[in-house]
């Protein structure tokens, strides 16, 4: 900038979306635990996340999220903003690029959608291959952020594209070669850091033509079996440690004798061990402390140092 100019401001951003302060993250997590968020910010549509995230100060700590399936904010509070894709962006249909091998569809979905609407809608038009869809709880945003995956298929599997916003607001379209993706870990190749720099809004997913009634059947099995052994009746957040190289982390927590240790309103289900429910009163302290305690244990008495899944973020209170 040439220093003889007089300095021009920026006009302030025109938001259309609902922008609260001081939130309980509580209400917008499973968990149904944790501290405030400084700011919660839920867009009216991409356009306006894409004008809001250019209002933002450079170095304003900001985090999406879905439907809080797989997230922790500790009591002492989240000091950023929070973005909630649900609801917001919700755009899924097939793709009217006519770039899909011949026996295949191509279906282009929103981080906001929830996964399970992927598996039984591709499923309703006679497609395969996005069944295990139905067992994520989450949004698509946080199943590419984390290659979610269930009954032996992965997210990654079926992405053809991606399309990340930048902080300061752009669209940027990236294929999967750009990506680092392996076990639940998904990371930019080169520069940018993901949920720093760039964050998913939208993926392009390709799908074989099949059976439609076979794809469906496949959904009931899978939500029957999800309804058999995991205590879906209490607050939690999915499976909370990774498994382990050739192991199961639910095996060797449950052979350490951990199931329904508990922690103040947290506890180890005697359902599923890799399940941590809030029993009743949890704060973000408890569920944490009983992680804590199930990684000592295991890695004490077994040797296997169980990465966690879930994400934990915030402050914690001292004193």
């Amino acid at each position: 900038m040439n220093m003889a100019e007089p300095f021009v401001s920026r006009p302030p951003a025109v938001l259309r979306g609902c922008d609260r302060r001081d939130v309980s993250t509580a209400r917008l997590v499973s968990w149904r635990a944790g501290g405030l968020a400084d700011r919660v910010y839920q867009p009216a549509d991409l356009a306006d996340l894409m004008v809001f995230m250019r209002s933002l100060q450079e170095d304003e700590p900001v985090l999406f999220a879905g439907l809080g399936s797989n997230l922790l904010v500790r009591d002492g509070g989240f000091r950023g903003t929070l973005v909630l894709t649900h609801g917001a962006l919700s755009g899924f249909g097939p793709d009217s690029r006519a770039d899909a091998p011949a026996g295949s569809v191509q279906w282009v979905a929103a981080a906001g959608v929830p996964c399970p609407k992927i598996a039984r809608q591709t499923a309703l038009h006679g497609c395969e291959g996005a069944e295990f869809l139905a067992g994520i709880p989450g949004t698509l945003g946080g199943a590419l952020a984390m290659n979610a995956g269930c009954y032996g298929s992965q997210t990654w599997e079926r992405v053809v594209r991606v399309t990340l916003l930048t902080r300061d607001g752009r669209l940027v379209e990236r294929r999967p070669g750009e990506f680092e993706v392996g076990y639940r870990h998904v990371a930019l190749r080169g520069p940018g850091r993901l949920g720093e720099d760039e964050w998913f809004v939208e993926a392009t997913l390709r799908l074989p033509l099949g059976d439609g009634e076979r794809a469906r059947g496949r959904i009931r099995e899978f939500l029957a079996r999800r309804i058999a052994t995991q205590p879906l009746q209490q607050p939690n957040a999915g499976s909370v440690f990774r498994n382990p190289p050739g192991g199961h982390a639910a095996r060797l927590i449950e052979e350490c004798g951990l199931k329904g240790l508990q922690i103040g309103g947290a506890r180890v289900s005697e359902r599923h061990a890799n399940f941590i429910v809030n029993a009743g009163g949890a704060s973000a302290a408890d569920i944490e402390a009983v992680i804590e305690r199930v990684h000592a244990c295991v890695l004490e008495r077994t040797g296997v140092d169980l990465v966690r899944e879930v994400r934990v973020i915030g402050e914690r209170v001292h004193g």
